[in-house]
Formats: structure tokens, C-alpha cells, sequence
């Protein structure tokens, strides 16, 4: 922002500086290089509704381009009172036109060596000051002070400018000593939130309002406020009645007796956590936690476009059999939703509208309000979200705003979440499509294998296992672990399963097989490295031929005997150095021994030594009781270090000689 009149600080702040992909009207003119008009706040909500949530007052804007026919060099925007006519005269679009040329025509000199003043802070432009001659401010202080009314005036930085005997004395002060100061330091007990958010709303919206504050007294006073684009005036005398200072702070309501103020407090804590869902799920929970008690709402219905028809996705306070009856609706159906997926702007009525309107369609739920409100991303409505009341409802101005605007930020939450979900069951079935689905029968051993993927919210990893069988009386069994948690990660997998399978089946050893594999991830050069073990079970020789490369000792459990690890020489990892050799280890496998295979996911934990982790998983799995390899396979899962969120998958592959049972 280079330059500003006509708002205070605290609401220019945020301002100063806006992405030009920003969902606000001075940047997608910008993005556009059009003109953006935006009537009244709620045109604002529909179609920038963060913007609708951080201003939540009356006001129409325009917001036009700075530029030339070869280059783009900004925007500047307007503010008009709500009373401005809804459409923007033809006057007006040329004046803002010619002001774009000039102002694109100074910048264009600034270019060529003409340097105008300019400051990192937004210059602040001052209106021009009346012409008041010195008798007519003399009578005017008399005749305000005749008015036995306490009469302030402040500038847009809050300094009062004015203020007569009255005020002073409510103030705190006298005459003098309170000009030039600010009104929240002479008087903090005027830090209330709700007189704080008439001032900021006379300001924006340029229109008189008024609020009731109790001083330090108790003696509740009414604050009425009249603004101007240099400053506000403040009016206040003694609020009328003698009701409590809860019944007067809900005259400045959001929904249904709520303060404004406390809903938009509400509605800036969802906008902040719908920022940070990443499921459909978690954005259905937020409405109903948080959206629907602030609003009384009873009912929610979330329902989304797809192939002409709609599709629900979520839903709170309704029966089945009257959900199901929408769910799949086509979209030519006599129905709300249609009107707002055609239009864009969001419907409001009472239950005698909606029967008079739709009278072909059977609302039997017993509510007495809706609101269907659009789910626009982009200029494109994706679905409804609607709203039920069960008692009678109006829908003030106001808080129809505040819906719609909600409903824009639950639009880009969700086609966020969507998209997630969708991009994160494709990887999901991906990787598990390149695991394998059975492992192979080799007479004499028993096999159990599990996995269990990392959170979400970490997307998909590359822990791998297999059983290749050799011959009637041997098998490959191989684990492993590729960097990373993405899509390149799985495909890598891929790739290093079936290039190991590809050596073992061609009779070559356990170290040989991870060499060669580990010149192939190099030559690929994927700047990913992976962690494997591969052993060679040999159930007539009762010898296992282990081979690491950088992966987790294996445990083995003799008959009878505590699990303990195999020593297993260690290489590198594969993928990192292409003269890398790998030592093998032979080891006794006797009939009824077990052997684990798994990855780090199953031992590693912030803060823990994983010589310790592992070492507790061999005592673990010593007590564990072995009725089945599958039920042993879950005990040792329920080792697992014990987090809500887990940041890394788990493979587990047991293998239990067995030569009575082949």
C-alpha cells in the first residue's frame, strides 16, 4: 500500500501488503486487470469471503487496475457508504478509469528517473479541513455546550480533537489535558468490545450508529457515533431504561440474540481451524461444533454437485429417510439447491415460503427456517450447505452476510479436502497395489505379515515387504523402507521389490542381490535412498543368509529361548554409493524358531535410543503368546510407540519354522 485516506490505522494495518493471489477485490483486479465492483457486504461474502469476515460491515467498494497496455502496475480501491445505489454509475467507472491512466502514467515516470515521494509506511492523506471562520467555532462551542450533552470528537487514530466541559467530566479529565490524547488511554473503560466494533463499523461503512457502555460508575451511557472521512463524532448521554448491559450489548446481534461481536470472534476461530483441515470429516465436525451452536442452528446438510446430481457428504440433526430422499437428487428437481447452484447467491426463507415456492417438495423434518447457502471456489458452486432452525427465524441482514461468508470459507476448506482425499486414496491404492497381495506357500514355514500406513496427514510411504519362494524347501524374505512419504517414494518401492525379486529368483546371494540393486536405484538417480534387509530361510539346511543395508536387525526367537537380535553386518543404504559391498551372516533357523522382520515405525520414537526400542520389542516379543502367528503379528503391532499421530509407516513380516506342519 503506498498511499491511504479515509480509514484508521488498526484497519489499514493488515492491508498494507496483500498477495496478488489473494482472495480480496484490490488483488483480483489486479489478477484480472479489470474492475471489481462489490455493491453491499453481502455480494462481498459470496465472492470474497474471507475478506466479508475481516470487515463485517456496511459498505460498497470498487477496485480497479493500475496499468497500461504493456504492463500492470498495481490497483487502487474505493469505499462508499451502503447507501451507495447498487450499481456502479457510469461516471463513476470513467472517473476511476482516468484516474488509472493517470496514476499509471506517474508510475511510468517514476520508472524513467522521476522519483514522487514514497515512504515504506502507506502515506496518509488527510481530508481537506473545513474553512471555519473564528467567531462561527466560538458559537459553535456555545451552542454545543448548551445542549446539556457530552459531546466528543476523535480523529481516525483515535486523539480527541474535540471535547466539551461534559464529556470531559465523564472522561475523567477536563478540556485541556484530554485534546490531543487518545480516547482509549483518558478512558479504558471504553476498551468494550462492542464499542470498539462501532467505532471500526462508523468508520468502514460510513454511516452513524450507536452502542451502550457502562462506565465506572454503573451509570450506562449511550454512545451514538457519527463518522466522516476525517474522523467520528460521539454524542452521549444517558442510555434510557434500566436493563441490564447484556440486553443492550445484544442489540449489536450476528444470529438470534448473539452480540455481532461475539459471532464474528466465532467466526474468526472456524475460519483460522478450517484452514487447517485436511478430511471432509474434520470440516463436517467443525460446523457442528463450533458454526451450528453459535447460529441455533438444529439441522446441517452438506451436499455437493457431481454428474448433475447431489450428492451428500455430510450431515447433522436429520433422519436418515428424509436424507437419503435428497441424496442423489437430480438437480432439475423443483428445489432450493438448484436455484442456488445455478445462481450462485444463497436463499433464505421461512417454512409457508418454502412451501409456497417449492410445493412439490415434502419437507416433513418439522423445521421452521432455512438457509441454503452457496459453496463457491473460483467463481464456480460446488454444492449447498444448509442450514435448519427449528423455531421461527428472521434472518437479519447481517447475518445472512455472515453465513454467506462463512459458506465461502467452508467451500475452499473443502474443495481442499476433497481434492485431498481423492489425491491420497489413489496414492493409498497405489502403494497398495505394488505390496504384495498373498505371499506364496512354502511347505515347512509359516508366514504373517502386516502394515499399517502412516497418518493421513503425512501422506503415503515406502516400507515394503516379500516372501519370494526359491524352492520346495528355501525363500527370499525381504523388508525395506524408502525415504520419503510421497508418490515417488511408492513408485521407488516398486521398483526395489521387483528388482530384488528379479536377482534372488537368479540363485545369486543375499549381498549380491542387495548390490545389484543398489547400482540400479543409482543409475535411476532418484535422490532417494532405502533401507532393506534380505534373508535366505533354507528349512532343510536350518540356516538362515542375512544381508543389510542400513535396515533394522532382525529378532529371532529359538524354542524356548528369549528373542534376541542378529548381529548383522551392516552396508550402506542403497542409492548412495554405487561401490558399496554387502557382507552376509549366516545363522541357525531350527524347527519352531521365529523370525521378525519390520521397519522403524514399529521401534523409532523422539527421545528413545533405538538400540533400547529394540531391545524392549525382543522382550515383548519373547513374553508374547504365539496360538498364531497372525495374533502374535498384532501383539507386536500394539508395541508400536503409542502416538496420536504416527509420521511413519510400519511393515511386519514373521516367519516361524514349522517342519511338522508341511
Amino acid at each position: 500500500m503506498d498511499a491511504e485516506i479515509g480509514l484508521p490505522p488498526e484497519i489499514v494495518k493488515p492491508w498494507t501488503t496483500v498477495r496478488l493471489d489473494a482472495a480480496v477485490p484490490v488483488a483480483a483486479a489486479a489478477r484480472r486487470r479489470e474492475l471489481i465492483w462489490v455493491p453491499d457486504h453481502q455480494d462481498l461474502a459470496c465472492r470474497f469471503p474471507t475478506t466479508a469476515i475481516a470487515l463485517p460491515y456496511r459498505f460498497a467498494a470498487a477496485a480497479a487496475p493500475i496499468q497500461t497496455p504493456s504492463r500492470l502496475w498495481g490497483s487502487f480501491v474505493l469505499m462508499w457508504p451502503a447507501s451507495h445505489p447498487y450499481d456502479l454509475a457510469q461516471d463513476e467507472a470513467e472517473v476511476m478509469e482516468l484516474a488509472s491512466g493517470k496514476l499509471a502514467a506517474l508510475l511510468q515516470e517514476t520508472g524513467n528517473g522521476y522519483a514522487p515521494r514514497h515512504t515504506s509506511r502507506p502515506r496518509v492523506v488527510p481530508p481537506p479541513e473545513p474553512q471555519v471562520a473564528e467567531a462561527h467555532a466560538v458559537g459553535a462551542a456555545r451552542y454545543v455546550d448548551r445542549l446539556r450533552e457530552g459531546c466528543v470528537a476523535i480523529d481516525l487514530a483515535g486523539r480527541i480533537t474535540f471535547v466539551n466541559g461534559l464529556a470531559a467530566d465523564l472522561l475523567g479529565g477536563d478540556v485541556p489535558g484530554l485534546l490531543g490524547r487518545h480516547l482509549w488511554d483518558v478512558a479504558p473503560w471504553l476498551k468494550d468490545p462492542v464499542f470498539d466494533d462501532r467505532c471500526r463499523a462508523a468508520s468502514v461503512s460510513q454511516e452513524a450508529t450507536s452502542c451502550v457502555v457502562r462506565c465506572p460508575t454503573g451509570r450506562m451511557l449511550t454512545f451514538e457515533l457519527f463518522p466522516d472521512p476525517a474522523g467520528i463524532s460521539l454524542r452521549v448521554t444517558p442510555a434510557a431504561g434500566s436493563r441490564p448491559i447484556e440486553q443492550y450489548t445484544r442489540e449489536y446481534f450476528g444470529s438470534r440474540g448473539l452480540p455481532r461481536v461475539d459471532v464474528f470472534y466465532n467466526l474468526l476461530h472456524v475460519s483460522a481451524a478450517l484452514t487447517r483441515a485436511l478430511s471432509v470429516q474434520e470440516i463436517i465436525d467443525l460446523i457442528t461444533d463450533h458454526v451450528m451452536p453459535v447460529f441455533k442452528a438444529q439441522g446441517m446438510a452438506m451436499l455437493v454437485a457431481e454428474g448433475g446430481k447431489l450428492r451428500l457428504i455430510g450431515s447433522r440433526g436429520y433422519k436418515h429417510a428424509l436424507l437419503d430422499r435428497f441424496d442423489g437428487m437430480t438437480l432439475a428437481s423443483p428445489f432450493p439447491a438448484e436455484d442456488v447452484l445455478r445462481t450462485g447467491e444463497p436463499v433464505f426463507m421461512a417454512r409457508s415460503e418454502l412451501r409456497r415456492l417449492y410445493p412439490h417438495v415434502a419437507f416433513d423434518d418439522e423445521m421452521a427456517a432455512w438457509a441454503f447457502l452457496p459453496l463457491t471456489v473460483s467463481d464456480e458452486t460446488m454444492g449447498i450447505c444448509v442450514l435448519t432452525f427449528g423455531d421461527s427465524h428472521h434472518f437479519a441482514a447481517e447475518e445472512c452476510a455472515s453465513l454467506t461468508a462463512l459458506a465461502g470459507l467452508i467451500a475452499q476448506a473443502l474443495d481442499r479436502a476433497l481434492l485431498y482425499d481423492t489425491k491420497d486414496r489413489l496414492a493409498h491404492s497405489l502403494q497398495r497395489s505394488l505390496l504384495p497381495r498373498s505371499l506364496p506357500p512354502v511347505p515347512g514355514l509359516g508366514v504373517a505379515a502386516r502394515y499399517v500406513p502412516a497418518t493421513p496427514e503425512t501422506g503415503i510411504g515406502g516400507d515394503f515387504y516379500d516372501l519370494i519362494r526359491l524352492t520346495d524347501t528355501s525363500a527370499a524374505a525381504v523388508i525395506g523402507d524408502v525415504q520419503g512419504h510421497n508418490m515417488t517414494a511408492a513408485a521407488l518401492m516398486g521398483q526395489v521389490r521387483t528388482a530384488i525379486h528379479a536377482h534372488a529368483v537368479a540363485g545369486v546371494s543375499p549381498g549380491e542381490v542387495l548390490k545389484h540393486t543398489n547400482r540400479l536405484l543409482i543409475d535411476v538417480d532418484t535422490d532417494l535412498f532405502t533401507s532393506c534387509l534380505l534373508v535366505y530361510v533354507d528349512l532343510q539346511l536350518r540356516t538362515l543368509c542375512v544381508a543389510s543395508a542400513g535396515h533394522p536387525p532382525p529378532l529371532l526367537r529359538p524354542p524356548n529361548v528369549p528373542a534376541e537380535t542378529i548381529d548383522v553386518p551392516t552396508g550402506v543404504v542403497l542409492g548412495v554409493d554405487p561401490d558399496a559391498c554387502y557382507p552376509i551372516l549366516e545363522a541357525p533357523f531350527p524347527p519352531g524358531a521365529l523370525l521378525a522382520l519390520y521397519t522403524d515405525g514399529l521401534v523409532e520414537s523422539p527421545g528413545i535410543d533405538l538400540d533400547e526400542a529394540i531391545g524392549s520389542l525382543a522382550e515383548h516379543m519373547t513374553r508374547a503368546s504365539a496360538e498364531s502367528l497372525h495374533h502374535l503379528a498384532g501383539t507386536m503391532l500394539s508395541h508400536a510407540p503409542h502416538t496420536e499421530r504416527h509420521a511413519d509407516d510400519i511393515a511386519l513380516l514373521l516367519l516361524e519354522h514349522r517342519p511338522d506342519r508341511g
